[in-house]
Formats: C-alpha cells, structure tokens, sequence
C-alpha cells in the first residue's frame, strides 16, 4: 500500500470513530469554522455529510449553491491531522436523509420532516495528513539513533480523498 493510501485508510478510520470536524468556507466573512458532526457511509470514500439547520451561517452562505469549503479534523488521541479542501453544497435527498438518520440527529430535530433541516454534502478533495507519534514514543527512538526527520516523512502527505 502506498503512503498516500495509508493515511487516507487512517483519515477515514479515525473520522469513522471520533467524527467531530471544524467546518467553513475560505471566502466566508467570519473567517471561522465551526464544530459539525460528519458522517459518511463506506469505509474509506466520501462524500461526508453534515446535518444542520437553516438558520447556521455556513447553510445560509450554500443556499445559493456549491461553495468551496475547508473541513479540519483531529482525532481523539491527537495521532491524527487533517486539513481537507473539497466543495460543499445543500443536499436534501430524502433517500441520504433516510439512510443516515440516527438517534443523535434526531435530538436536534422535530423529525425527518422539520422544516429547518438541512443536509450539507461535503465533496472531498485534497487534504492534508499528519500522524503524530506520542512524545515518549518518539523520544525513545530519538534515544536508540533514529532520525526525527527521517523517521517523519513518511507521516505526513498530500491526499487525495475521492
């Protein structure tokens, strides 16, 4: 497997797992992102869908159609980065909605049906991957000779996630 592949296998188990990402759009007036919950389905491919609500700033700024977007991720253990360009747009296909309800969406929402629901569609493109070895794990290995740098190339790269 390449490396590309092996971090991308990574991003997708990780997200899989932990799913709390900071979304936004690079031209909104803001600036900021903000924390969304992603959910795909597969195991390793977009696209990555947020449920959300009308009335949140970044579904105003897609109402009008597709928007490049940014979605930042860290994984729980902190052993995983990820910063992934892609395109975002409003997507409520009533079939995705179905396939993808659960209990944690529906504690924000009056029903499948509420009229302030909206369903993002996050296309991924390319994105960034950083694994993070723990601190002690890595200081051992700096003790038995090994090169950071040398040791840390192969835990960073270029992605592409579709």
């Amino acid at each position: 497997m390449s490396k590309e592949a092996d971090l991308a296998e990574k991003f997708w188990k990780a997200l899989k797992s932990d799913r709390t990402v900071m979304l936004g759009l690079p031209d909104h007036e803001s600036g900021r992102a903000q924390p969304m919950t992603a959910v795909f389905e597969g195991s390793h491919s977009g696209p990555i869908w947020i449920f959300s609500a009308v009335d949140v700033d970044l579904v105003r700024a897609v109402e009008g159609g597709e928007r490049e977007a940014f979605l930042h991720f860290v994984s729980k253990g902190h052993n995983l980065f990820a910063a992934v360009e892609g395109r975002m747009r409003i997507d409520n296909d009533r079939g995705t909605i179905d396939r993808l309800w659960n209990p944690f969406v529906a504690a924000w929402y009056s029903g499948k049906n509420d009229p302030k629901l909206r369903l993002l569609r996050f296309e991924t493109g390319s994105a960034q991957i950083w694994l993070n070895e723990s601190s002690l794990f890595a200081s051992v290995k700096m003790m038995l000779g090994a090169d950071p740098k040398k040791e840390y190339k192969d835990k960073v790269g270029e992605v592409r996630l579709q």
